[in-house]
């Protein structure tokens, strides 16, 4: 990447991302609830302290941002940050280099957006992964095709949080980033910007698109705008009549 920064997300495996197909055959009763990403790593330390000293490695050679999926309790961050520092040790007494690295935390569980000081006070930065975000706020398993219509995000108790996470980012100086169908979304570009963000995370088909709805937009006359989408009964409607 010639000098840009790398983000490397730690294995982010459960639910809809089975590892192999033997696992697709596994049932849990509620697979979006259980052993997946972080709790999953955090359940197998040497499989994680592996993956931890391949990431270290590699930012030897450019600008490393490491991420942490589906963080929730304090003992889950200082488990992590703890394993972070036994990979180093383990590189230094194996004389391996490593550089510099930031550390970040994907913000996609409800608990972790209303703890975003507790957040703050670990990480460097976040990332806010809406498509869980969504789940987990409305209880919709988004994969069932039976509730998929209740699926919304501009459901207000979304919006609140995303806006929350976002500002108190911003308040603390740490970077914030949105990932997630809704940083792709042209028609929620405008409403992102309204709420302070800079940073999206899409597919790279749909950068394009997103680009060039950044491009005509007047930041400076969205923010009063985007305070009303966020605080009415039905943001869609806000948003169709701006």
């Amino acid at each position: 990447m010639k000098g840009l920064p790398v983000t490397i997300r730690t294995v982010d495996i459960g639910a809809d991302k089975p590892l192999d197909r033997s696992q697709k055959e596994d049932h849990y009763l509620n697979p979006a609830l259980g052993l997946r990403a972080i709790r999953w790593s955090l359940a197998d330390p040497e499989m994680f302290l592996t993956q931890l000293r391949a990431i270290l490695r590699a930012s030897a050679h450019g600008q490393v941002h490491l991420l942490i999926p589906m963080l929730a309790h304090l003992r889950e961050i200082r488990q992590t940050l703890s394993l972070l520092e036994q990979a180093k040790k383990d590189l230094d007494n194996r004389g391996q280099a490593y550089g510099p690295l930031k550390v970040g935390a994907m913000i996609e569980i409800p608990a972790a957006a209303l703890s975003m000081p507790l957040f703050l006070k670990y990480f460097d930065f976040v990332s806010i992964g809406t498509n869980d975000l969504i789940q987990y706020t409305l209880a919709i398993d988004r994969a069932d095709e039976s509730v998929a219509h209740l699926y919304d995000p501009l459901h207000p108790a979304v919006l609140r949080l995303i806006a929350h996470a976002i500002q108190s980012c911003k308040q603390a100086g740490k970077g914030v980033s949105v990932c997630g169908e809704m940083a792709g979304d042209p028609s929620l570009t405008k409403l992102l910007l309204g709420l302070g963000l800079r940073s999206f995370s899409m597919h790279p088909t749909q950068v394009l698109t997103v680009k060039q709805e950044i491009l005509r937009t007047d930041i400076s006359k969205l923010t009063d705008w985007a305070q009303r989408v966020i605080e009415a009964e039905e943001p869609a409607k806000v948003i169709d009549a701006h």
